[in-house]
C-alpha cells in the first residue's frame, strides 16, 4: 500500500487557478488536472457521501445537507452520525483489500460513528445558560488533547459565520500533518472550506476573491510538501463550483401566501408549524426539498411553484429518477433554481415576526440553509463593539442573544447546488499520479475507486 492523502478544497475550480494560486497550479502542471463531474444536489453533504461510497443520493441517501425527519416531523441539517449514510465506504472497501489499512477522517462530514482509525470534526460545547464553547469531537478522544495542546482549541468561529477566516482550513491542515506524522494512516482525508466564504459572500468572479485564494494556495502548498516529504501520493478536488447568483427565491413565503405554509407565534416571533402545514420546503442553496404531507394538494403546490420566479426546474417523481434522488428522505416535489438564483428557507412575510434565531448564527435551529450567516448586519453602526458588547455579557453569564446577522438575502453573491454549471465553474479533480488518471472529466462516482488506485497500485504497474 502506498499512503494517499485527498485535499478537498471546497469551491476550487478552473477560473480560480492562476497567478494567486501558483502552488495548486504547479501541482495541476507537473500530475493530472481534470474537471470533475458532479451530482445533484452539488452540495457539502450529498457530495462527499458520493465520493467516499461511489453511490448517488437514491443509494447512500443523503438527499442535501438536510431534510424533513418524517417519522419525528422535524427538519434537521448538518448532522454527524455516519449511521445515516448508506453503503460502503472507501474505508470498507480498502480494508478488504488488505487488513492492515488505516483511515484518518479530518473533517470530512458524517465522522461521528464512522469505522475510521482517525477522526476530528467541529462539535461545540453547549452550556446550560446558553453559551456555545468553541471545541472539537474526535476519535480517540486523545487525539482532540493532543491537537488542542499543539494548535490551540479548534476555532469554530472562523469556521462559520461573519468571522470566518483562514484560521480554520489552516488548522485543519496543522492537524492533518500531525495525524500523518504520529499516526501514519494509509488514507488521509482532509477538509479545507476557507474559499466557500468569500465565493457566497461576493460571487466567483468578484476581486476580493484574490486574496481568499492566495491564504488557501499558501496553506494547501505547505500541506502538500509535507504530504509528498512523508512518501503520500496526493489528490486535489473539490466538491462544487460556485457561481454568480443575483436573486434569492423565497420559496416558503410562496408557499405560504397560497395557504399552504402554517406558522405558530411564539413571544411574537413567527416559527414554522410543520404538523399544520400541507407543504413547506427545505432550501439548500440551488435545491430545495418540498415536502406535501396532503396528496390532493400537490396540484396547487406544482402550480404555486410554476409561478415563481426563480425556478428552473420542478422535478417529479421521473424527474427525481433522474437525477439520482428517489430516495424517500427526498420531498414529494424537488425544485432546482435558475442559474442565478438561489433557495432562502425564510417563511415569515415581516421581518418584525422572524424568529429569534434568524438573526443569529444558528445550523441547526433553522429549517434549511441560510448563506446569510455569512454577514454582519449592515445596519448595525459599530459591528464589532456590538459583538464583543455581547461577548462580554455571555462571559459574565447573562443570557443575551447574538443577534447580528441582517435578513437581507441579496446580500449574497455566490451560490452552488446545480450539477451543469459552466465550465470555468466546475469542480476539478488532481493528482500528483498523472497515469492513474483517466483522460476526460472524471465522474464523482469513480473518485472512491481512482483513490483506492492510488493506494494499492504499486509504482512498477505504471507504464
Amino acid at each position: 500500500m502506498t499512503p494517499t492523502i485527498v485535499i478537498n478544497v471546497v469551491g476550487l475550480t478552473p477560473a480560480l487557478i492562476g497567478d494567486a494560486t501558483p502552488n495548486i497550479r504547479r501541482f495541476a502542471e507537473r500530475g493530472a488536472a481534470r474537471a470533475l463531474t458532479t451530482i445533484t444536489p452539488a452540495v457539502t453533504c450529498s457530495v462527499q457521501a458520493t465520493l467516499t461510497t461511489g453511490s448517488l443520493p437514491r443509494e447512500h441517501g443523503i438527499v442535501a445537507n438536510g431534510w424533513f425527519f418524517r417519522e419525528v416531523l422535524e427538519i434537521w441539517l448538518w448532522r454527524q452520525s455516519n449511521k445515516l449514510v448508506a453503503g460502503e465506504h472507501i474505508w470498507d472497501a480498502a480494508r478488504k483489500q488488505d487488513a492492515n489499512f488505516t483511515v484518518a477522517n479530518l473533517f470530512w462530514w458524517y465522522a461521528m460513528g464512522a469505522a475510521t482509525d482517525y477522526s476530528v470534526t467541529p462539535r461545540p460545547i453547549y452550556k446550560a445558560d446558553g453559551r456555545k464553547i468553541p471545541d472539537c469531537y474526535s476519535d480517540p478522544p486523545e487525539l482532540r488533547d493532543e491537537l488542542s495542546a499543539k494548535l490551540g482549541v479548534f476555532p469554530l468561529f472562523q469556521f462559520w459565520g461573519p468571522a470566518t477566516t483562514i484560521a480554520s482550513s489552516r488548522w485543519i491542515a496543522d492537524a492533518a500533518k500531525h495525524v500523518m506524522t504520529a499516526r501514519d494512516p494509509t488514507l488521509t482525508l482532509v477538509y479545507l472550506p476557507h474559499l466557500d466564504y468569500g465565493l457566497q459572500r461576493f460571487g466567483p468572479d468578484a476581486p476580493e476573491i484574490r486574496s481568499d485564494l492566495t491564504e488557501i494556495d499558501d496553506v494547501v502548498g505547505d500541506l502538500i510538501a509535507e504530504a509528498e516529504k512523508l512518501g503520500r501520493r496526493v489528490v486535489l478536488l473539490s466538491e462544487y463550483g460556485i457561481v454568480p447568483v443575483r436573486r434569492p427565491v423565497h420559496i416558503n413565503r410562496a408557499l405560504r401566501e397560497a395557504g399552504l405554509l402554517a406558522v405558530r407565534t411564539e413571544q411574537g416571533g413567527e416559527l414554522l408549524d410543520i404538523p399544520r402545514s400541507r407543504a413547506f420546503a427545505v432550501a439548500d442553496h440551488q435545491i430545495a426539498h418540498v415536502y406535501v404531507r396532503d396528496p390532493s394538494a400537490l396540484p396547487l403546490v406544482r402550480a404555486v411553484l410554476a409561478k415563481l420566479d426563480g425556478i428552473d426546474a420542478i422535478l417529479d417523481e421521473d424527474g427525481k429518477r433522474g437525477h439520482g434522488l428517489d430516495h424517500s428522505r427526498s420531498g414529494e416535489i424537488v425544485v432546482l433554481a435558475a442559474s442565478d438564483a438561489w433557495f432562502t428557507y425564510y417563511y415569515w412575510l415581516d421581518d418584525a415576526r422572524a424568529p429569534d434565531f434568524a438573526r443569529t448564527v444558528e445550523i441547526h435551529r433553522k429549517p434549511g440553509y441560510d448563506p446569510v450567516e455569512l454577514f454582519l448586519d449592515p445596519a448595525i453602526r459599530f459591528p464589532k463593539l456590538a459583538v464583543g458588547w455581547r461577548l462580554l455579557k455571555k462571559i459574565l453569564g447573562f443570557r443575551t442573544l447574538m443577534n447580528v446577522i441582517p435578513l437581507d438575502a441579496k446580500l449574497v453573491r455566490g451560490s452552488h447546488g446545480r450539477a451543469d454549471t459552466p465550465a470555468e465553474h466546475t469542480p476539478v479533480f488532481m493528482s500528483s499520479e498523472r497515469d492513474f488518471v483517466p483522460d476526460g472529466p472524471v465522474d464523482a462516482r469513480d473518485v472512491k475507486a481512482l483513490v483506492l488506485r492510488h493506494i494499492f497500485e504499486p509504482p512498477s504497474s505504471r507504464s
